[in-house]
């Protein structure tokens, strides 16, 4: 995902910062414990799509 892009992304919920998981193709939100999926390079930025961070997720916040 291109840096800049990723700069003017804020999560949908809160409006915090998101770290891109290169890993697992998602944008996520700490503050929220919450994960948004990147499909097809474009990221899907609606709170029912998000994944829930499981607790070793949370804490670890890779």
């Amino acid at each position: 995902m291109d840096k800049k892009l990723l700069a003017l992304l804020a999560c949908p919920v809160c409006k915090g910062e998101l770290k891109l998981n290169e890993a697992r193709t998602e944008l996520v939100c700490y503050q929220d414990a919450m994960a948004f999926p990147i499909r097809e390079g474009i990221p899907v930025m609606l709170a029912t799509e998000a994944r829930t961070l499981s607790t070793d997720e949370r804490l670890h916040k890779n």
